[in-house]
């Protein structure tokens, strides 16, 4: 269901899942953003998981990217939308299951496609360091916890699974733990425990505007590349250290 539409000589970007929180938070911030405007904006109808697909390939034309925060069948609808237009699209949603990956991942052989749980370039940087604390601090017991909002379906979150994968690249394991209270937006601890000290690599986002801003930096970035599957470890240049 398309909800709004406007026109901006920057790059479009529209932006599906747009009535919930972060779809709001990507629009204002799209509305501050140099290079970037606000394209049309998708949600589903109520009751439904997904917007009307079939309705979205025309609405998107003349989009340089998308923006997806909506929900795992709702980004899966819309990445096939966005591969039937030829638009790039970035997808924050997280709670895929391996088949919904799997198709989410096949759109990529048609278009550009970025996918990220987090999409804060500070926490991506840390699953880097988390991989080389597991690898260089042997001995140490680790443990990955989340704290998130109580409304946050997903859990463990998609980031706390993030750094799992990073532990585990390492050729270690670690156990996971999840909190659902309040109104936190988000806040993970990779902690390494070992013999006579401990260490802590933290993060904690203050407000939704970090993941909004990195949405449109990964669309901007995304924009003009090769078709292709990515995510943060190329926006940042890891690939070297993150598989």
């Amino acid at each position: 269901m398309v909800l709004r539409e406007m026109t901006d000589k920057k790059i479009l970007i529209a932006v599906n899942g747009g009535l919930g929180r972060m779809g709001l938070k990507v629009s204002e911030r799209l509305a501050l953003r140099h290079g970037a405007g606000p394209g049309p904006i998708f949600d589903a109808l109520p009751g439904q998981t997904s917007l009307r697909p079939e309705a979205a390939p025309e609405a998107l034309k003349g989009c340089g990217a998308a923006i997806d925060f909506s929900s795992p069948n709702g980004a899966v609808a819309f990445a096939a939308a966005c591969a039937a237009a030829g638009v790039p699209l970035v997808t924050g949603t997280t709670g895929f299951s391996p088949e919904q990956l799997e198709r989410l991942r096949s759109f990529s052989s048609l278009i550009p496609l970025f996918v990220s749980p987090n999409m804060s370039p500070a926490v991506n940087l840390t699953f880097a360091v988390a991989r080389l604390m597991a690898e260089k601090l042997e001995g140490f017991d680790i443990h990955v916890s989340e704290v998130h909002h109580r409304l946050k379906k997903d859990s463990p979150s998609g980031t706390a699974l993030r750094y799992l994968d990073a532990v585990r690249d390492a050729g270690r394991k670690a156990t996971v733990s999840s909190a659902r209270a309040g109104d936190i937006v988000g806040e993970h601890t990779v902690l390494l425990a070992g013999p006579h000290e401990r260490v802590e690599l933290t993060h904690r986002a203050h407000s939704r505007d970090v993941f909004a801003d990195g949405a449109i930096t990964a669309a901007l970035w995304l924009a003009g590349k090769e078709k292709g599957f990515y995510d943060y470890a190329d926006l940042l240049g890891l690939k070297g250290v993150l598989k």
